[in-house]
């Protein structure tokens, strides 16, 4: 268990810092393709700023769940 309390942490904090760097740093190259497809045209900016926000989200969601984890038990 203390494995898995562990995993979902450093999920977390990989996530947070990845839609960090993709929406406030606007670093898209961490999106694959998006360079290609964005001077093809298939995607915008505003999908890359979608993709950072759901990121970080889901990043910050997974640190607390796995420090409420440790808190609790």
């Amino acid at each position: 268990m203390t494995i898995l309390k562990i995993i979902i942490i450093m999920l977390g904090v990989t996530f947070s810092i990845f839609g960090y760097l993709i929406f406030f740093k606007k670093n898209y190259k961490l999106i694959n393709n998006f360079e290609v497809d964005y001077k093809a045209g298939r995607k915008t900016e505003s999908y890359a700023k979608k993709v950072g926000i759901i990121e970080l989200i889901i990043g910050i969601v997974l640190t607390l769940v796995g420090l409420c984890i440790i808190i609790i038990k």
